[in-house]
């Protein structure tokens, strides 16, 4: 009898084949930030026979442009000098570093806790965490929102535990959840602050009153909210008061901040056993100092200033009212994300290839399993970097592209402009933005 001869090229190529077939098939656009002048950036088209051309980036999750801030660049650069580009190791090899150890004090002091643990990366901070905490309380129950990230989903599966699904931001549900476990049960409550991709913000109060009174553990995901929300920047927990109720927070280093890396802030026993059994942080190789100082710097910094959160305020609202008053279907929300939906994956990414050729602006298409299918969307991040021409200049683009593909116009919804900052006080009641207040007069 012969060998049987099995084609694996052809089967990887029928996997990406499917993708194509799907519409979605990811393509990643080659652009080169420029730090003086973002959200200016340089796209290189794949055709070498293109130029490079300027374009404008109105989908970076740098939601306060802090990469290119002047003190986050001069302590990366301090650092490398000090101490090199690479950590030497493992935190328990050779990579514990005093940038490393001086970021994690921060962080918990950000947060009011006792400890903080710094990660690769967010999505690693919620896998590690997550599975850990869970499968050390024994018989645990993971109680999760409906629209967590994926790095929660995984985290959660790899705890092994037991897990139920609570309807996205449904308070009455939860509660049934949290009935039917019964008080003796280990409970862990996991839901994230604010949900990227429709921009809403959970009832963070009202969870916190149900795991007190159903005696439950709550791990909130902070990624999109950390030095964004709060009189310091400590997320959208810090906004409403219950900063301290909450167990865990997990944040991110990658977008408010606008660097690399995750972590987590609670109890010193908490953020010890996650340190001691979490595989995908005690096998990894810790982030550079330049990275970890830089991240530094941008923490200290939004603790002390309200300016970058004032003006990123500013223009998410500024950037909602245009859209909806050229008649564009933007999703409503309270937060700093502006979900523009169209609703068809081919469609969507038609409309972001015509908004980069035609246009010179960069907004990636969001498709499944992103989210889910028919209801692809632009997903655009207003950033303080952005101005008043950046907002008409975008309008216009959107409106042509809408235009040339038959995309549908909803009912303009012309918003008068002294009413923006009863808009903005209603997002973030800390937000004092000058201009805003002179727009109102």
């Amino acid at each position: 009898m012969g060998l049987c001869s099995i084609n694996y090229q052809s089967q990887f190529e029928a996997a990406i084949d499917r993708l194509k077939n799907e519409n979605r098939y990811r393509v990643f656009a080659n652009l080169e930030r420029d730090a003086a002048r973002f959200p200016t950036a340089t796209w290189r088209p794949d055709d070498p026979s293109e130029q490079a051309r300027q374009v404008t980036i109105w989908c970076s999750n740098d939601y306060l442009g802090m990469g290119g801030h002047g003190k986050v660049r001069a302590a990366a650069i301090d650092a490398i000098e000090k101490h090199g580009v690479g950590a030497g190791g493992t935190r328990n090899i050779s990579g514990t570093h005093q940038p490393i150890v001086q970021l994690e004090v921060e962080l918990a002091d950000l947060h009011g806790k006792d400890s903080a643990l710094v990660f690769t990366s967010g999505w690693i901070s919620n896998l590690a965490s997550l599975s850990v905490i869970a499968e050390l309380m024994p018989n645990c129950l993971i109680l999760s929102d409906a629209l967590n990230h994926n790095s929660m989903i995984e985290g959660i599966r790899r705890s092994g535990c037991e897990k139920k699904l609570w309807r996205h931001n449904d308070m009455a549900h939860l509660e049934e959840l949290l009935i039917e476990a019964g008080p003796d049960r280990a409970k862990l409550i996991a839901f994230e602050s604010l949900y990227s991709m429709d921009g809403d913000i959970a009832p963070v109060g009202r969870i916190v009153e149900l795991a007190k009174k159903y005696n439950a553990l709550t791990y909130v995901d902070e990624v999109h909210a950390v030095g964004m929300y709060g009189p310091r920047g400590g997320g959208i927990c810090e906004r409403e008061g219950v900063m301290g109720s909450i167990d865990i927070i997990e944040g991110t280093l990658a977008k408010g901040y606008g660097g690399l890396g995750g972590y987590i802030a609670a109890n010193a026993a908490i953020v010890d056993a996650v340190r001691s059994y979490a595989p995908s942080f005690i096998f990894t190789t810790t982030l550079p100092p330049a990275v970890v100082a830089a991240a530094r710097a941008a923490v200290r910094h939004l603790k002390e200033s309200g300016d970058e959160r004032a003006r990123h305020q500013h223009m998410a609202a500024l950037t909602k009212h245009a859209l909806r008053a050229a008649g564009l279907p933007i999703m409503q929300n309270s937060s700093h994300i502006v979900p523009l939906m169209v609703g068809d994956a081919e469609l969507c990414k038609a409309a972001s290839d015509l908004l980069l050729t035609r246009h010179d602006i960069y907004i990636q298409p969001i498709n499944y399993p992103t989210v889910d299918i028919g209801t692809e969307r632009l997903r655009i991040t207003p950033t303080p970097r952005h101005d008043e021409a950046h907002v008409a200049e975008l309008v216009e683009a959107l409106v042509d592209v809408w235009r040339t593909l038959d995309l549908p116009f909803v009912e303009p919804q012309v918003i008068p402009l002294r009413r923006l900052r009863a808009i903005v006080d209603a997002v973030d009641p800390q937000c004092a933005y000058p201009e805003m207040k002179k727009a109102a007069e």
